[in-house]
């Protein structure tokens, strides 16, 4: 006979999992803002530019953003020595779709 499956358990480690990464994707957007110098900038000057990114339609504006931001992520490698740092992993597991090199230089 099977052992039953303890569902509230597994449910509860998927929770945490859960929890774990949402902290770790706000970390890493932390990480960007500094790491891009846009928190040099007002908190109500950085909303704003990252609104207006979000709101973009523009694709060509999107895909300009987003070379820039791949440019950024390549000169922060090279840096480094050619490691990448935790804010590029968390672009590349978006899938590069996010406006990375926005005007505030943020996701």
């Amino acid at each position: 006979m099977r052992k039953p499956r303890d569902f509230d358990s597994e449910l509860k480690a998927l929770d945490n999992k859960a929890r774990q990464l949402k902290q770790a994707k706000l970390q890493q957007l932390g990480e960007l803002v500094v790491a891009t110098g846009a928190d040099a900038l007002a908190v109500e000057q950085l909303a704003g530019a990252l609104l207006a990114a979000v709101s973009a339609s523009d694709m060509i504006a999107r895909e300009d953003w987003r070379q820039r931001g791949a440019d950024f992520f390549q000169r922060q490698g090279k840096a480094r020595g050619g490691a990448r740092p935790r804010a590029a992993s968390a672009a590349a597991a978006d899938g590069g779709t996010a406006p990375a090199g926005s005007p505030a230089g943020a996701e």
